[in-house]
């Protein structure tokens, strides 16, 4: 309701820009963040040298320190993660999956990309069955993605 001598104001919803907007500068496309960055990096011992944009899909890394970690706000627990230099020289924090495990300093592992919601900076997983990593015990559902062994009778 407009008060007397008070412009009525519009409500601005069209966010299209100008013909004129677009001449002095175009669209430009959206920069997609990455968000395995340690995943990116390829390092040469030889030439001691890394080379970005040679994308993997996992790592091979050594435990540094095996900790457990509180997650955010509404959630409560004890998630265990890990501290790992890869071989490209980064070290990252890796979340561990399953019920148990047998990680500790100097183990070999294996990570993959993936973040943990409710741990902040943690943005890859260690992958179980692999290397140093066992599978978890008695496992019977998604085995596959915990690296569990299918049992013979």
């Amino acid at each position: 309701v407009a008060v007397f001598g008070q412009k009525k104001r519009q409500k601005t919803g069209n966010y299209m820009p100008t013909v004129n907007q677009l001449i002095r500068k175009k669209r430009r496309k959206k920069v997609r963040k990455n968000t395995a960055p340690a995943l990116d990096l390829t390092w040469n011992t030889l030439k001691n040298k890394g080379n970005r944009g040679a994308r993997s899909p996992h790592k091979r890394g050594v435990c540094v320190q095996v900790r457990t970690q509180t997650p955010k706000k509404p959630n409560s627990a004890l998630r265990k993660v890990a501290r790992v230099r890869l071989t490209n020289g980064m070290e990252v924090t890796a979340y561990i999956p399953g019920e148990g495990h047998n990680l500790q300093e100097h183990s070999v592992v294996l990570i993959r990309g993936g973040k943990v919601r409710d741990l902040p900076g943690v943005r890859y997983h260690v992958v179980r069955g692999v290397l140093d990593t066992a599978g978890v015990q008695d496992r019977k559902r998604s085995r596959s993605k915990y690296g569990t062994r299918i049992e013979e009778n």
